[in-house]
């Protein structure tokens, strides 16, 4: 018989079991600390102290908490402490002071962050690759080196998270010229999501390098290794952004195939790229369930609307009230059909 999961703790208890003598226990009670810190600011300095006493603990899973707790405080205050934990003896401390640090933000930790990005563990050069855009931000050439530096990364995971990193900051605008330029050559990458990754970008970036590649993905004809299936529904949203007219028999065929019935094909992502492309069928269905019963086509429909750009749909989603849809989706698609000539 299951037992019930335990109550969260009170803030009182909390404060209690930080000087617990199982460690486990006091890491709990950070995470339950941390939720009486956000309700309260008289709380959340009285927390923030004990947070970093925390990141000298003796075990290294309440160091961990005590950094996590501290990003998700957004304490900059901490930011000492944590410089500090980012040279912990353990790699999982040192990730989680170095994400922590992305949180917050404060160029400050430029300079210590910068030197994590050379760290010996992938794992740490991982998470340096993260955050030190969040803090030097400002700085767009020690920001491009980084990236560029990750894109030959000896660690596919840190390549794959550069180029997610560089399309996260581009956000609709132009890139980096050298960026594009050097990720082109990771669309011959040997790993594949780390190529598609690649070939998303530079295509989005409005280069040509990264269609054959696409077209292969959205025809099934590349085969993803790992976790992919998110970059394999961006390459097909993708498709339909850069009018890729060569991939409209695989589109109609992940969206209206019978394959859908048996596998996950990517239906929904199919469809949008179709309409995108002003596919009738694929826009008046989308248009067609923006007026379901069922809250949930609705959500899905305005998001494909917005992605679409499905202009005949401003006025019906004008018309969607919080009973019908999520209003901050409704918003955003709203906001995407202002700009038309954006990539998803």
């Amino acid at each position: 018989m299951l037992a019930p999961p335990p109550l969260p703790r009170t803030l009182e208890a909390s404060l209690r079991d930080l000087s617990s003598r199982k460690a486990e226990s006091r890491a709990s009670a950070i995470v339950d600390l941390v939720r009486h810190a956000r309700a309260d600011r008289g709380t959340r300095g009285d927390a923030i102290p004990r947070l970093e006493r925390a990141l000298t603990d003796e075990a290294p899973v309440v160091r961990a908490a005590a950094a996590v707790a501290l990003g998700d405080l957004m304490a900059a205050e901490a930011l000492p402490g944590l410089l500090v934990a980012i040279e912990d003896d353990d790699p999982y401390v040192r990730q989680m002071a170095i994400n922590a640090l992305g949180e917050i933000g404060d160029a400050r930790a430029a300079a210590r962050l910068s030197r994590a990005l050379r760290d010996e563990r992938p794992e740490v050069r991982y998470q340096a690759v993260i955050a030190f855009p969040r803090v030097a931000g400002a700085d767009r050439e020690a920001v491009a080196s980084a990236l560029e530096r990750a894109y030959a990364d000896p660690d596919d995971s840190v390549r794959y998270i550069a180029l997610r990193i560089t399309e996260e900051r581009a956000d609709g605008g132009a890139p980096e010229p050298r960026l594009v330029s050097s990720a082109k050559a990771l669309v011959k990458d040997p790993v594949s999501h780390v190529a598609l990754a690649a070939a998303i970008f530079i295509a989005k970036a409005g280069e040509p390098e990264g269609r054959d590649l696409i077209l292969r993905v959205v025809s099934g004809g590349q085969r993803l290794e790992g976790s992919a299936r998110e970059d394999e529904n961006e390459a097909i949203l993708v498709a339909g952004a850069i009018g890729m007219e060569e991939a409209v028999p695989a589109l109609e065929r992940r969206a209206w195939g019978f394959g859908r019935l048996v596998s996950d094909t990517c239906a929904w992502s199919a469809k949008t790229a179709l309409a995108r492309m002003g596919h009738p069928r694929a826009v008046a269905e989308i248009t067609a369930d923006l007026a379901s019963r069922k809250r949930a086509t609705v959500n899905a429909a305005v998001v494909a609307a917005g992605r679409a750009r499905v202009e005949g749909a401003k006025a019906v989603l004008r018309a969607l009230g919080p009973e019908d849809a999520d209003p901050e989706l409704v918003l955003h698609a709203l906001a995407e059909l202002e700009t038309p000539g954006e990539t998803p």
